[in-house]
């Protein structure tokens, strides 16, 4: 992994501040502008290596989490870092959950669209949304279910609901990789007023993003608390710098492409009696040429 990297990875700390982490690439990027494309435009090209042997192996499972406030870029990040083959991955969006959602429990969804052994699972928001917006909008309240379900202490028990899901999804195999898109107030400003200017980003504008931008601080509260009690050795979370695209793309493939290694997929090992018949085989396709 590039020198330097861990900067943004938090783990195991309670004490965890979103204040200490920049949102943008500060005096001492990793990364100079000049490079960013180059880098990751590597990095693209590696993984595309390592997630043939993720699939040709299929020891492992690979789950990607992005999360952020409205205009973080999350779905740039999907389309331009996860450059793999599109057969060996699942991009999933986490939505206001449907009637059907609402009748399971707060993870069913997300258990449904898991990745398998072999496979890659990105999810554009996800399970954490039942301790963002669920949180700050108290929506927990209004569900239709045990009132002992619902109490002042429901997110605080789904925290570790959630730290206990992923510690049994690593234990199983599935290796989560969670980013938080680490965005400033004025930035996420900038980028909706393109959404409004731009008449082909027009469609991306809704006027919760307003609304919901007015709860900035309670949003901002969220995440650190989710993040604090979920950040741990096997499952940390990774706070990218989300101000400069370009910057926290390279970020991005950089450390995606340090799970891939971590994980180390080989291609199976041929045994002796599959290179005889391989060489049957070579022999048979030999002849049917020559004939």
């Amino acid at each position: 992994m590039y020198m330097g990297i861990e900067r943004y990875k938090t783990a195991d700390n309670k004490d965890f501040k979103l204040a200490d982490y920049s949102t943008g690439p500060g005096k001492n990027p990793l990364y100079e502008k000049s490079e960013r494309a180059k880098i990751l435009e590597k990095n693209r090209e590696e993984m595309r290596a390592y997630q043939d042997k993720l699939y040709a192996d299929g020891k492992a499972g690979l789950l990607i989490i992005f999360q952020g406030i409205d205009g973080g870029g999350k779905d740039s990040a999907i389309r331009d870092v996860i450059g793999v083959n599109p057969q060996g991955v699942m991009v999933h969006s986490f939505k206001q959950p449907s009637s059907v959602e609402l009748r399971h429990d707060y993870l069913w969804r997300a258990v449904n669209v898991l990745p398998e052994r072999g496979m890659i699972a990105v999810f554009n928001r996800s399970y954490y949304e039942d301790v963002l917006i669920v949180k700050v909008r108290e929506l927990y309240k209004s569900l239709n279910i045990l009132e002992r379900c619902k109490d002042g202490g429901t997110i605080d028990r789904r925290y570790a609901q959630i730290k206990n899901f992923e510690d049994y999804l690593w234990e199983n195999g599935i290796i989560t990789v969670k980013f938080f898109l680490h965005l400033s107030k004025d930035e996420q400003r900038k980028r909706f007023l393109k959404r409004i200017d731009r008449e082909e980003k027009n469609w991306k504008f809704s006027d919760s993003d307003i609304t919901e931008r007015e709860y900035w601080d309670h949003y901002q509260d969220a995440f650190e608390k989710a993040i604090a009690a979920t950040a741990t050795t096997n499952n940390p979370w990774w706070i990218i710098p989300a101000d400069n695209k370009a910057y926290s793309h390279a970020v991005i493939s950089e450390i995606i492409l340090g799970a891939f290694k971590e994980i180390d997929p080989r291609y199976p090992v041929v045994t002796e009696a599959q290179k005889q018949i391989l060489k049957n085989s070579r022999e048979i396709l030999t002849r049917q040429e020559e004939n």
